[in-house]
């Protein structure tokens, strides 16, 4: 018995409720999008790994995602181990720097300031902060300790990630050939090309994310151990790996470099502690605007085609609304909701989408590569 066709205000009733459902949902469970981002790209990352093992062994995939999946997990719970110990020293180390500081700068406060025949004394204003600060500063380590040791909540969302990395890892094409099928026939070789550029976008966003950190990295080493920082190559490393978190990254880093140029000084440059920090910030002024003028903007313009202004604008606002994750994937997300949005104008003002071909038919040819090295195995 042939089916009678759903109304049009039926139709039009179903999807309005099941787009309310869904953003309901998506309102409800909504804390979990952070771990699922996370997630997606730490398995995104991992791919390649997984790619090249079945490449050059032959192996099945899911053989390749076992052995680099647990290979890394096992690295990365064996990293404790090594780095806990050594971690909570340079704590510790770090937490007697500050008080120093703060000593130092407690000593400044409390002399007093004479202005003519005007003499304040600001000492009389903060005993209190001056002791709870103090105290602080002293609980650092123990804190720490704490929250790593009582995070029940970030111990499930840890959990979560993990699970999720390996069913990406491992299901990643079934995932995506599904979403595929979702568009109408006649629409999945659009969906399939928007799909490409997309995913050309991330990957060449991260490259241009790697080469910015290796170079970063560099610059800061070599320049300061050039004027004699102490600790200068973990510094400039620290430097490099901080800036994946964009334009906030560098300036914690230099910040903890600028610390130590105050408190330690230089190993051979004759200045004092406060010059030789007024130094460090001006070598990190040079570094980060040659960074901001000049390398990002042609390693950016290379991978995701924004306007620099644009990509400032969105990591700070990302960082003010959506933390450290929002400021990393903030430039590729804009970059491909610009993707979808060409291609939605051009249906919806009636002409013909600009889609990127070239991919399409390099991903044709991958296709039948492997469909060929598939019936070679079962021969």
């Amino acid at each position: 018995m042939k089916r009678e066709r759903w109304s049009a205000p039926a139709r039009y009733l179903t999807l309005s409720l099941l787009i309310g459902f869904l953003l309901a949902l998506g309102w409800y469970a909504r804390s979990t999008f952070q771990p699922l981002i996370a997630a997606g790209l730490i398995a995104y990352i991992m791919m390649p790994l997984v790619n090249l093992l079945k490449n050059k062994t032959g192996i099945t995939h899911k053989w390749a995602v076992n052995l680099v999946y647990f290979l890394l997990l096992s690295l990365f719970f064996a990293s404790p181990v090594v780095f806990v110990p050594e971690l909570l020293t340079q704590l510790q180390d770090f937490t007697d720097d500050l008080l120093k500081l703060y000593g130092e700068a407690i000593s400044f406060l409390n002399a007093p300031i004479t202005v003519g025949s005007l003499v304040l004394d600001v000492g009389d204003y903060f005993p209190q902060l001056e002791t709870s600060i103090a105290n602080l500063l002293r609980s650092l380590p123990e804190r720490a300790l704490h929250i790593l040791g009582s995070t029940s909540r970030n111990t499930a969302w840890f959990l979560v990630i993990l699970v999720t990395v390996y069913y990406l890892l491992l299901d990643w094409d079934k995932v995506r050939e599904g979403v595929i099928r979702q568009a109408p026939e006649a629409y999945r070789r659009d969906a399939r090309a928007i799909f490409l550029e997309i995913k050309s976008i991330w990957a060449a966003y991260l490259r241009s994310q790697i080469a910015l950190m290796v170079i970063v990295g560099i610059a800061f080493s070599i320049a300061w151990l050039a004027i004699g920082l102490p600790s200068a190559l973990i510094l400039g490393i620290l430097a490099g790996v901080l800036t994946i978190i964009p334009d906030i990254g560098p300036t914690i880093a230099v910040a903890i470099a600028v610390a130590v140029a105050f408190l330690e000084g230089s190993n051979f440059l004759p200045l004092s502690n406060f010059w030789f920090a007024m130094l460090a910030i001006l070598i990190y002024l040079v570094v980060i605007n040659f960074k901001n003028i000049w390398l990002r903007p042609r390693l950016m313009g290379r991978s995701v085609h924004l306007h620099e202004g644009v990509v400032f604008i969105a990591i700070i606002a990302a960082v003010v609304l959506q933390g450290i994750l929002g400021a990393i994937i903030v430039v590729p997300v804009i970059a491909s909701a610009l993707v979808i949005g060409r291609y939605l104008k051009a249906g919806i003002m009636g002409y013909e989408p600009v889609l990127r071909e070239d991919l399409y038919e390099a991903w044709e040819v991958e296709q039948g590569n492997e469909n060929e090295k598939d019936e070679r195995s079962n021969e």
